[in-house]
């Protein structure tokens, strides 16, 4: 099976701040893998090695079998990368049809149509501006956004962060769409029940190190994990 994703032995700083040392991971096309730990632990500075936001000072990036390391984050992008970024980080002043076409790339794929299928609130609230949303309506955007750049592997960010249950459980019903269409997705997260549903990978990060890998079948069963790096 092809690699989507490739990450070697990386070590990243902020300035002096030593912040992951020496992480490595892999997404075979086509799957869903969760990167989960406390706060402050590196999951975020992970997202922006591998799109060029915050380079690695060593290790290796692949994108798609491409060696991406030192390449500008423009240019990573062009090979299909789509982001959600944490915070969700739409434009408040257009409305949900302008926020999605603002983001087109390509011109097969997706399309506003498709994205209202996974996201049928989407459609309903098509013309109004992005500040007036509700948090999960701007989750469902921020995904929906990304997705009309026609990407092959997305990268989440916290995508339940602030959530409620309910809209959690339409953004599990979601992901799972983009799943079964093949789009290989790397998520970051805190909310474990919904790692163990969506993933069939999983790493657990703590303090700029990978402290577990598995399926999430055998991360339910390593109790100590669980309590020791994620407090459950």
């Amino acid at each position: 099976m092809s690699e989507a994703l490739r990450v070697e032995d990386v070590h990243t700083y902020y300035g002096d701040s030593y912040v992951l040392q020496g992480v490595s991971l892999r997404i075979a096309s086509g799957q869903l893998v969760t990167v989960l730990g406390r706060n402050g632990v590196g999951k975020t500075t992970l997202i922006r090695s591998v799109v060029g936001f915050t380079p690695p000072r060593s290790g290796r990036v692949w994108v798609h079998g491409e060696d991406v390391t030192r390449w500008p984050s423009h240019r990573i992008a062009r090979l299909g990368i789509g982001l959600v970024p944490q915070g969700r980080r739409i434009f408040p002043s257009l409305n949900v049809e302008e926020n999605l076409t603002v983001a087109a790339r390509g011109k097969n794929g997706w399309t506003l149509d498709r994205v209202y299928e996974v996201f049928p609130r989407l459609r309903e609230r098509a013309r109004h501006r992005g500040a007036k949303l509700s948090g999960g309506e701007q989750q469902m955007l921020a995904i929906g956004r990304a997705l009309m750049t026609n990407p092959t592997l997305l990268l989440m960010d916290e995508p339940s962060e602030g959530l409620a249950p309910k809209l959690v459980l339409e953004l599990a019903h979601a992901l799972l769409q983009l799943k079964e269409r093949g789009l290989s997705i790397l998520m970051v997260e805190q909310n474990l029940p919904l790692a163990l549903r969506l993933a069939d990978y999983v790493y657990v990060i703590s303090k700029g190190t990978v402290v577990f890998e598995g399926r999430a079948d055998e991360l339910r069963e390593a109790e100590d994990v669980r309590q020791r790096y994620l407090g459950v």
